[in-house]
């Protein structure tokens, strides 16, 4: 006799979560939910954050629904132009939010403590036989070389590291001629960042000194600044 199959129930945390949202959020911001509905979004930032789950986007700029377009993937990555292949998950929500939605700022959030990161640093195991991180990750390769050999500590190897990933990331978006072309005009700008998780500072890189600071004045005694990483 063979045992009838049970679906598994949605997470209760989830459910939860929803019900606070009904009961809070949703009727403080109802009109502007119907006006996205009926009008759609038209945000002028898009986010390329990481997937990890402390760091939200949406949470750290405070921000409301239709406010930012964001794409989240293993280390905040943005891979250069190429037309070969045939899944381009990052490239495609790149092209809709410069050439459809028009947004005015892309910014690359990354983040302290990467995972994705650390497994490139440390040459970690892969977690299946794709090894799909492995493959994602091995496109920070320029980056790594740049910083050359690790001289200091694991740690603050890392750290430099994760700046280094940032400004790769930002290259690589003016591999794409839509993007390219629109800034060559000042018509839309790229910014990185990155997120202190432990102090909560967010740090901006400055486009002229290539230095990563605090973007609100007041916060350097929360933790040291970034090192510039050329």
């Amino acid at each position: 006799m063979t045992r009838e199959a049970v679906a598994p129930a949605f997470p209760t945390r989830l459910t939860e979560g929803y019900k606070a949202f009904l009961n809070g959020r949703f009727p403080s911001e109802r009109e502007r939910f119907e006006v996205l509905a009926e009008r759609g979004q038209s945000p002028e930032t898009l986010i390329i954050g990481c997937c990890d789950s402390r760091v939200s986007p949406e949470v750290i700029f405070d921000a409301s629904p239709g406010e930012l377009f964001v794409v989240r993937n293993v280390s905040n990555l943005v891979p250069p132009f190429e037309t070969g292949g045939d899944f381009h998950g990052t490239s495609a929500a790149l092209e809709f939010a410069v050439q459809a939605l028009k947004v005015k700022h892309i910014v690359v959030l990354g983040h302290q403590m990467c995972g994705g990161i650390k497994a490139f640093a440390n040459h970690a195991d892969p977690l299946s036989p794709g090894d799909f991180i492995g493959k994602w990750m091995a496109q920070i390769q320029p980056a790594a070389d740049a910083l050359g050999p690790q001289a200091r500590s694991a740690a603050d190897y890392i750290t430099r590291l994760e700046f280094a990933a940032i400004e790769l990331s930002l290259r690589n978006l003016l591999t794409f001629p839509c993007v390219r072309i629109l800034a060559e005009r000042n018509q839309i700008a790229l910014h990185g960042a990155y997120f202190g998780v432990a102090d909560g500072v967010l740090r901006v890189r400055n486009p002229e000194t290539g230095a990563f600071e605090p973007a609100v004045d007041g916060l350097e005694a929360l933790g040291r600044l970034a090192p510039r990483c050329d």
